[in-house]
């Protein structure tokens, strides 16, 4: 920030002068001198004393011409009176005549060279020529002959302060900051003084001296407008908003004075507006500090009512929105075109789920700073979640118009990949690394979309994950020792990390390790990165609020629905005496201490490359074993993970698809799937009351290629009056609807046989949404997952296809050891006959559906005891290699040591990251979409009259 130096000198001079033009408690001495005589009617009448009177009162009464001529008049009969020279003298400088005026007090001091009023005259000439050498001078020599004379020392303090600002800006701080102390020992009440030297230790950076000094200033002249202003600048950036706004306050107060006592407009001054902008930044940033929490307090003493158990002690309170509304705005009554207020104001309004006034002011940031990328960015947001894509997409472009920043370039390739386009998605992740080579999110989000049409005909795909995984690899300290005891069959500690512990596809495959463990020879170790947010608020707090939100707002309803997963695996995995770690919002090398402390032997990652993933804490390998499994249908690339779990069906042993990670396969199916309680029972087969066949499909839109549809279309153009319901999230959109239906018409499948359903909230709408088909259509080449497994235990059978990739080959594991292996095509042409065959036989299908659970339910799908004893006896394998010295990674991590790689930028590991729960497959790529709730950094003004 700048800090400015103010001189009042040359008003404080002038103060010196009192209504008669002598300085202030001067005393005029006698004396003898000559001058030049002019005539004027006014000395007519008066001779000797009675002249010298009266031209004293003339002057007094301002009239100095006059009084100039009677002065002339009493020096012309007597060269020698001093006083008249300095009355001659003062009426010369008060018409701007200074040479005259000096040459009359030097002839003063002729007479009298000790008369301590004409040398501080004199001063004062000096200075007004800015000769403030000489000017010092002067009043050192007025104050040598009267040390009491208090306006030669009042002089001298004000032309040292000019003195010592002449230096500071030339250079020569030191001898600056002295020459201001030497004014303040000649004047200690000398406010400029002290307010220069607040300015020259804010400069360096010396803020509480600064303060004391601007604190003095103030106090020696109450109404110092500036050093209110340059206090204000330094509590606001130490976080002190209140004192800082006390300040701002202060300081239009002062303002607003000396605008009605100078009849000054306030509206056309530079400082005034400075001051508004000063005043507005504070109250935008203690709103933001003062106005977040609010609802949640509500919420919880709505609850508490209900619950007089319940400690509020837990919960940290951080403010009121409603507060940060009002603080806003009141910024918007000193700026109301800050933009920044206007885009807190946005994020208050969609904290307190207002979107109609959020939109509002985002549009109103966005419009009066087009740089304001965030309130951009988070109108976006609204708009997505709204599924209003195609705002959403125009929010982005305006962005990237105005916005070179990565995070925010990374947003259209989200859109793109939501609404199905999946080369577009790719192309904007590439366009944002352009931007920023180094940008974690565009990078993983590019390896996550690759997947969607990798059908394994060459390396680039895991070319692309192993460049990734050396690159951030680099970014980490990674560890060599562990102090875990190498003991073959002691018990083991198990690391689960994963922010998916949440109504989301990962969380059905992971509850049965928890349940099942032998927590006796295998302690769990949970580590959550799940959001925060109603978790820690205890299961029963969760179900009441459960029963207080769906009257104020839905989507709240369905955020703490999709949390009660997460209580309940805390309170199975404690109960069970394993541990429970929350790491969200904590550093991964952190995580990663914690890991070591925890003293974890395996430690199993469940994300990959997809949202809020701790790949960094993996990346510094904490354990001495580490694996991945279940959250990502590929390699991770990163050197320092031992295995990737899993099974001969997903990956045979034959495989020609590449892993940095050494494969371990599980006896059966690499998954085991828990059904959700809230999934209701399997409904007949519609086409027994419809008639027709309807074909369907759940799956996340972006597995949907073109490729996919022709298939499809094919099927139902075989099958007679056939329809096709298929359900995502982005159908709530029209254009990603029409896009959707325009494709399959141009395939010649009729619209109208076509129905598409957004998603649906609650979790078991969603299940009985199943009833709605007969056969489901898996995709390729990225199958479904949790939708698979959903359309089975609901009794639709799934038609789907293997390939040359673990992606491509979940169906396949899934459908095989459930018994419907017949129903895993290896080509198209099967598929399309596996799917023809079903719909030729409605009693058949109707006794398959009517089965079909009862036949996933016994199978090793369903088998969480035994699926879970299988994995503790591959975790024991491993175990038993390590303790061997057999270690996958290090062995991965010395040979790439040993060979000349070139160096390369590390990647930053800064951007934030968000995740929604979603059932169309697995989970989400990472986002950096969330809303922000802190106000853009601000530069304040300082006041500047130098």
């Amino acid at each position: 920030m700048a800090w400015t130096e103010n001189d009042a000198g040359s008003v404080r001079e002038k103060e010196l002068i009192e209504d008669n033009g002598f300085l202030k408690g001067s005393q005029p001495s006698t004396g003898t001198s000559g001058s030049p005589v002019v005539s004027s009617p006014v000395q007519k009448g008066f001779e000797g004393k009675d002249a010298l009177s009266y031209a004293n009162i003339l002057r007094s009464r301002n009239k100095f011409a006059d009084a100039l001529a009677l002065y002339e008049s009493v020096l012309e009969k007597d060269s020698g009176i001093v006083e008249a020279y300095i009355g001659k003298g003062i009426c010369l400088q008060m018409q701007n005549m200074g040479r005259l005026a000096f040459d009359s007090f030097a002839e003063a001091i002729k007479l009298d060279p000790q008369n301590a009023c004409a040398l501080t005259h004199c001063g004062i000439l000096y200075k007004d020529e800015g000769r403030l050498l000489e000017a010092a001078e002067s009043y050192h020599k007025a104050l040598k002959a009267d040390l009491s004379y208090k306006p030669a020392s009042e002089c001298l303090a004000i032309v040292l302060t000019d003195l010592g600002t002449s230096l500071k800006l030339s250079g020569n701080t030191q001898e600056g900051i002295q020459k201001y102390y030497e004014a303040l020992k000649v004047d200690p009440h000398y406010a400029p003084a002290y307010y220069n030297l607040g300015v020259v230790y804010s400069e360096m950076m010396q803020y509480d001296t600064a303060l004391s000094c601007y604190e003095k200033a103030a106090m020696e002249r109450p109404m110092y407008a500036e050093a209110y202003c340059n206090m204000g600048v330094i509590y606001k950036n130490r976080g002190d908003l209140e004192s800082a706004i006390a300040c701002y306050e202060r300081y239009l107060y002062c303002l607003s004075n000396h605008a009605i006592g100078s009849c000054m407009c306030l509206a056309v001054s530079p400082n005034f507006e400075i001051a508004k902008n000063n005043m507005a930044i504070a109250l935008t940033d203690f709103g933001t500090k003062v106005g977040f929490s609010s609802f949640m307090f509500s919420l919880l003493i709505a609850v508490n009512s209900h619950l007089q158990s319940l400690s509020l002690d837990s919960v940290k309170l951080e403010g009121d929105i409603s507060q940060g509304v009002a603080y806003y705005k009141k910024a918007l009554y000193y700026n109301w075109h800050y933009a920044d207020a206007m885009y807190n104001l946005g994020v208050a309004y969609g904290e307190m789920l207002k979107f109609e006034m959020a939109i509002v002011f985002y549009e109103l940031a966005f419009n009066f700073n087009p740089h304001c990328a965030e309130a951009c960015n988070n109108l976006g947001v609204i708009y997505k979640d709204r599924d209003n894509l195609d705002k959403a997409v125009e929010c982005y472009q305006a962005n990237s118009d105005t916005c070179a920043d990565s995070k925010f370039s990374l947003l259209p390739g989200v859109l793109y990949r939501d609404a199905g386009n999946i080369s577009m998605a790719i192309s904007a992740y590439e366009q944002c690394l352009e931007i920023d080579p180094d940008s974690r999110n565009a990078g993983q989000n590019r390896l996550l979309a690759m997947n969607y049409i990798n059908e394994g005909h060459d390396d680039k795909l895991f070319e692309a994950h192993r460049d990734w995984g050396r690159r951030f690899m680099r970014l980490y300290p990674q560890y060599t020792s562990w102090d875990n005891p190498k003991v073959p069959d002691r018990p083991l500690v198990i690391g689960y990390v994963s922010p998916d512990y949440f109504t989301h596809s990962v969380s059905y495959f992971i509850e049965a390790p928890l349940v099942y463990h032998d927590y006796a020879n295998y302690k769990v170790v949970v580590y959550s990165a799940v959001v925060k947010g109603f978790q820690f608020l205890g299961y029963h707090l969760s179900l009441m609020l459960m029963l207080l939100l769906p009257f104020y707002a839905l989507p709240l309803y369905h955020h703490c629905s999709a949390l009660l997963p997460t209580i309940r695996f805390r309170e199975k995995v404690l109960k069970r005496g394993g541990m429970w770690r929350d790491i969200y919002g904590i550093d991964e090398k952190k995580v990663a201490i914690m890991v070591r402390e925890d003293k974890v032997d395996i430690l199993v990652e469940l994300t990959g490359h997809t949202a809020n993933n701790k790949l960094g804490m993996m990346a510094c390998r904490p354990a001495p074993v580490q694996v991945t499994w279940i959250g990502y249908p590929n390699t991770t690339g990163l050197p320092t993970i031992d295995y990737r779990i899993t099974d001969s069906f997903a990956d045979p042993p034959d495989t020609t698809q590449k892993h940095v990670e050494e494969l371990i396969r599980l006896p059966e199916c690499f998954l085991c799937y828990i059904p959700s309680p809230e999934a209701g029972p399997v409904a007949p087969t519609p086409a027994l009351s419809n008639g027709f066949i309807t074909f369907g499909s759940f799956n996340n839109l972006a597995k949907i290629t073109p490729k996919v549809l022709q298939v499809w279309a094919r099927i139902l153009c075989a099958v007679p009056n056939s329809r096709l319901v298929v359900k995502c999230k982005p159908f709530c959109c029209d254009s990603v609807r029409q896009r959707f239906l325009t494709m399959l018409e141009q395939l010649g499948l009729e619209p109208l046989h076509v129905d598409l359903l957004p998603l649906i909230l609650l979790n078991h709408d969603h299940m009985q949404a199943y009833s709605l088909m007969d056969i489901s259509l898996d995709t390729f080449p990225y199958a479904g997952t949790t939708t698979t497994c959903e359309s089975l235990y609901m009794g639709v059978p799934c038609v789907t296809m293997a390939g040359a990739v673990h992606a491509h080959n979940v169906g396949a594991s899934l459908l095989s050891n459930v018994g419907l292996g017949h129903l895993v095509a290896k080509n198209e042409e099967e598929y399309v006959q596996s799917a023809l065959q079903l719909a030729s036989d409605i009693a058949a299908l109707s006794n398959l559906r009517m089965s079909l659970r009862n036949l996933m339910s016994k199978s090793p799908v369903c088998d969480g005891p035994d699926f879970t004893l299988g994995l503790e006896t591959t975790y024991r394998n491993m175990w038993h290699r390590y303790c061997k010295g057999d270690v996958p990674s290090l062995r991965r991590i010395e040979l790439l040591q040993q060979q000349e790689v070139p160096k390369e930028v590390p990647i930053k590991n800064t951007d934030s990251t968000r995740i929604t729960p979603s059932r169309d497959g697995p989970p989400e790529s990472i986002k950096a979409n969330g809303f922000s709730a802190v106000s853009l950094p601000k530069v304040d003004h300082t006041i500047n009259l130098g």
